[in-house]
């Protein structure tokens, strides 16, 4: 049976990760558009706009200690394909053409390590 204080804690790890990845992007020019951006195909973590104009569809991954599956190979196929439907979502509502892409970031005992065009 899951332990759900252990779920609690993986919460609030996941949402300090997300602040600390919003101040990173923001220490790079990036502007951040939307925070727990939700569809009906999920939530992306961050939406942040980049200097060139470009929306980056950020996945947090957050770890403590020694991860066992590196931040890239943690976001599988299904998640990939599901920021793929919320992207098509966020630029419907955007009614313009606009630039996409799609960015890992890791925080492992608060570094950071971040991914930019981790995949299509």
């Amino acid at each position: 049976m899951p332990d759900p204080s252990q779920d609690v804690r993986n919460k609030v790890l996941g949402r300090k990760a997300e602040k600390l990845i919003c101040r990173y992007l923001k220490r790079r020019g990036y502007r951040i558009a939307a925070k727990n951006y939700v569809t009906p195909f999920g939530e992306a973590d961050i939406v942040a706009l980049s200097r060139d104009g470009t929306y980056c569809f950020v996945e947090v991954k957050a770890r403590t200690g020694d991860p066992l599956v590196s931040p890239l190979e943690a976001v599988t196929p299904e998640k990939r394909e599901r920021y793929r439907m919320i992207a098509r979502c966020f630029c419907a509502q955007q009614r313009r053409e606009v630039s996409v892409r799609f960015d890992i970031a890791s925080v492992l005992n608060g570094e950071v390590e971040y991914f930019e065009d981790a995949f299509l």
